[in-house]
């Protein structure tokens, strides 16, 4: 019975860390990184929805997966911050996990993604 309730604690305890593996960021705050200029941003909604309008300097992810390591800053404690629809959305996960692997270790996810940004009344930004 203690090994069940050991393999039952440690399969809980495995969900729960993956389920919060990246913080999350409020809009407010991204706002607030953005005019201060202390941020990346990874766009995960594909080279369609990017072009279509997405969070003001975004990456799109889908056009730079190869290079995305030219496209990040030096500073690996820099802020990165990962977005895809919205809060049901775990596409976001692809490019905060490549940060990640690429050694950055403050990388964040707008969980509202880009439908709570349009929701919130958010200018978005196309490509020129």
């Amino acid at each position: 019975m203690k090994k069940f309730l050991a393999l039952i604690a440690a399969a809980f305890v495995s969900v729960t860390a993956f389920a919060g593996e990246f913080a999350d960021i409020s809009i407010a705050d991204l706002k607030k990184a953005i005019d201060e200029k202390k941020v990346t941003i990874i766009d995960v909604n594909g080279s369609s929805s990017y072009k279509a309008g997405h969070v003001p300097g975004a990456i799109d992810f889908s056009a730079n997966k190869a290079d995305l390591a030219s496209k990040l800053p030096a500073d690996k404690d820099a802020l990165i911050v990962a977005y895809c629809g919205g809060p049901s959305c775990s596409a976001y996960k692809a490019a905060a996990s490549a940060a990640e692997k690429l050694g950055y270790k403050n990388v964040k996810h707008l969980s509202a993604g880009i439908s709570g940004w349009k929701s919130a009344g958010e200018k978005l930004e196309t490509p020129k």
